[in-house]
């Protein structure tokens, strides 16, 4: 995908993270996280974005076409944009993965993979979700072989090819409408007898002659040989079992918080495992920040410019925080 990031080694890391108290420490790396360290960085707090992987779900993403400004962009190349932003204000993107958070007196400690510890003032967890799997004998066997979580980063190696988007939310349309730029034919596998997709992917996949929907069908079994070849699909209402000679299936069935992780740092969930936050992206810690999918915000409408905009009140807020506590006796 092209994301250019000065990489570090373990030893170079744990100098960075000895070398003095950050004023917050973003964890996650998609818009929420991206568009929190622009703000952080303009209200002129030291700032670092610890990255589990660049871009969150985004750059799993198809064509995106409803960020304001935009007509249409690959997810990629969004994130690409937001990560140029970023490093514009000299803000540095280091990889790793949060392992735990540690509040000591006033200064929470961040600790990544490699072992490095990163003080801060304050912390903005953009920790987003993580996709679901089909957990389906044949899954695991044919990943990387036919089995495909991103249709962005796969789509071209179908070109005329034959393939399946399990799912019928906004991701799975998305990834249909990208998938069927390259595929001969592109099949919608959904569970149910209406898409959940926004109305404007209604129309663009009915007017798209590659793509079929299969209604009230769920995926049992992967088969194949050396590749992936068939997809077992069960019918939801008959039980009757028919076979789909595919070459690729894409999955899109939704993604889960990180309920784990937030109970480990004592950040409050609601019953799902979505952080609870604040008008001001506040949790249930002080000092501890959330934004973007991993949040129950914005009565559940997750998407990018929402995440964006949370990102950017969360650095308000990290900043109002910073300076009530300097002025506090």
């Amino acid at each position: 995908m092209g994301f250019r990031l000065q990489l570090r080694s373990k030893k170079a890391l744990r100098r960075e993270a000895e070398a003095g108290v950050y004023d917050v420490v973003i964890v996650g790396s998609g818009p929420a996280g991206l568009s929190a360290a622009i703000f952080a960085a303009r209200f002129a707090l030291k700032t670092i974005v610890i990255a589990g992987e660049i871009g969150g779900q985004v750059s799993d993403a198809g064509y995106v076409e409803n960020y304001p400004g935009i007509l249409r962009i690959t997810g990629p190349d969004l994130v690409n944009r937001m990560l140029r932003h970023v490093q514009h204000y000299k803000v540095p993107v280091r990889m790793g993965w949060a392992l735990n958070i540690e509040r000591r007196g006033s200064v929470f400690e961040v600790h990544t993979t490699g072992g490095a510890v990163f003080k801060s003032k304050t912390v903005i967890l953009a920790l987003g979700v993580r996709k679901r799997k089909l957990g389906v004998p044949g899954e695991e066997e044919y990943s990387g072989r036919g089995v495909s979580y991103c249709a962005p980063c796969d789509a071209p190696m179908f070109k005329g090819k034959v393939v399946a988007v399990v799912g019928g939310g906004d991701s799975a349309a998305s990834a249909a409408v990208l998938l069927a730029d390259y595929a001969s034919r592109v099949y919608m596998v959904h569970r149910r007898d209406k898409l959940r997709a926004q109305p404007i992917y209604h129309r663009l996949l009915a007017d798209n002659p590659r793509v079929n929907i299969l209604w009230n069908k769920v995926v049992v079994k992967l088969e194949g040989d050396r590749l992936l070849r068939r997809a077992i699909l069960r019918d939801t209402k008959s039980g009757e079992i028919s076979v789909l000679r595919v070459d690729g299936v894409f999955v899109e069935i939704g993604a889960d918080p990180p309920r784990e992780f937030f109970e480990k740092i004592g950040v409050e969930t609601d019953e799902e495992g979505y952080a609870k936050v604040g008008p001001d992206q506040s949790t249930s810690v002080p000092g501890i920040f959330a934004a973007g999918d991993c949040t129950n915000a914005c009565n559940g409408f997750k998407q990018i410019i929402t995440a964006a905009a949370q990102g950017a009140v969360a650095a308000e807020a990290a900043y109002r925080y910073i300076v009530s506590a300097a002025g506090s006796p």
